[in-house]
């Protein structure tokens, strides 16, 4: 054959195989794009807008649980990590809802992460979204729980503790109506009447002055406070228990930048802490009051000659209704509710409450406060100022104490 003919038939081959491979090539490649945008997850329209603005966090998975889009309220609640649920119950219901198709809700306390003990309490909806999707919606009831479980024992508590005067004035009611004769037996009976009802009358108004001071808004409501004149007036208070058992109060020191607060509800938390510390001492002895202020703090020193308390009371003294020795706070006539009154009054104010205590060496309970700002043109802060800082500083001292009373 002619080698001319031959290299032009050479060069029309190579042409047709090259086009046809880059046809081919072609094709190839524009199946890829399709399957990769068909396998890409996406929503029906307008749902990414919806729940932009539905205020829970939300998670939405596919047909495999794979994480399509998560809120970052999803993160922060441990539900999510990268593109997994991390959690077997919400994928069980899931899985239900995929199944039956049915809308499924419950409520769940789930660890908070990996580590710890720490736990969240959500409200989980799970619901179809789509043909292929399933979406979460968590609510955080964590906050909401634990108050309703405080507030079911302190209802218990305060049951408890109303039928043991109640009872007791019963019983003595009867025995008098028994013994109308015998003047001696009525006179012993009436005697216990009267410390049963001033028991009562005791209680009844440490629960109002608890419920008063759960709903006072310090922040709102306060003004600046002396609180020299506030331990004075606490001090004026306890002065007929003091002489009843022949104990003197002696306050040392004195603080001058005010406080920003409540004058009533402070002088109630201290006048519990001094009247708590005259009611646990022995007669003849002293209780210490010492005021200073430092480093933007004013401290107020409370301290005893009593029995003391071992470690394991320490912790738990600032609880409703808590005793450290029940019989006694009986006899005493206390209520197991003066402490918790003050950690919630010190508290509300952006301060702290803390002990020391030794079995035989007495108790010295401290209150640090932080002072009002004051200012060059006025010397005072104005109260706007003042609450800002203040509320600034309980909400710190409030993560602190999350959970510390019950």
């Amino acid at each position: 054959m002619n080698p001319l003919l031959l290299g032009l038939l050479s060069a029309a081959v190579g042409l047709v195989l090259g086009v046809l491979g880059m046809l081919a090539f072609s094709m190839s490649e524009r199946q890829r794009r399709e399957v990769v945008a068909v396998e890409e997850p996406t929503l029906p329209d307008g749902v990414a807008d919806v729940l932009a603005v539905v205020g829970r966090a939300y998670v939405v998975v596919d047909a495999v649980d794979g994480v399509v889009r998560a809120s970052p309220g999803a993160y922060t609640f441990g539900l999510v990590r990268g593109h997994t649920v991390v959690h077997s119950e919400l994928l069980k219901m899931t899985s239900r809802v995929r199944r039956d198709g049915v809308i499924d809700e419950a409520q769940l306390e789930l660890p908070r992460g990996p580590l710890g003990q720490g736990t969240i309490v959500v409200q989980v909806r799970v619901a179809p979204l789509g043909d292929e999707y399933i979406l979460l919606l968590a609510d955080d009831r964590t906050e909401i729980t634990r108050t309703e479980a405080i507030r079911n024992d302190f209802v218990a508590n305060v049951s408890h503790e109303l039928k043991t005067p109640v009872g007791a004035i019963s019983l003595l009611a009867e025995a008098l109506e028994d013994s109308p004769d015998d003047e001696e037996a009525v006179r012993r009976f009436a005697q216990r009447m009267h410390k049963e009802s001033a028991r009562l009358a005791a209680l009844v108004q440490d629960i109002i002055e608890l419920s008063r001071l759960q709903g006072a808004d310090v922040v709102q409501q306060g003004k600046p406070v002396d609180i020299n004149a506030v331990i004075a007036e606490a001090v004026d208070r306890s002065k007929l228990p003091a002489e009843s058992k022949n104990i003197s109060v002696i306050v040392g020191g004195s603080a001058t930048p005010p406080i920003f607060g409540d004058p009533d509800l402070l002088v109630t938390a201290f006048r519990n802490l001094i009247d708590n510390a005259i009611r646990y001492s022995p007669e003849n002895t002293q209780v210490g009051i010492g005021i200073r202020s430092q480093d933007g703090l004013v401290t107020v020193s409370i301290s005893d000659q009593g029995d003391g308390m071992s470690a394991e009371d320490q912790e738990r003294v600032f609880e409703r209704f808590y005793r450290v020795d029940a019989a006694r706070s009986r006899h005493t006539g206390g209520t197991g509710l003066g402490l918790s009154i003050v950690k919630h009054v010190v508290s509300n104010h952006g301060g702290e409450v803390s002990i020391w205590s030794q079995p035989g060496k007495g108790s010295t309970f401290t209150v640090r406060l932080p002072e009002m700002e004051m200012t060059d043109d006025d010397g005072g802060a104005s109260s706007g100022e003042a609450s800002g800082r203040m509320a600034e500083t309980r909400d710190a001292s409030a993560s602190k104490n999350l959970g510390a009373t019950a």
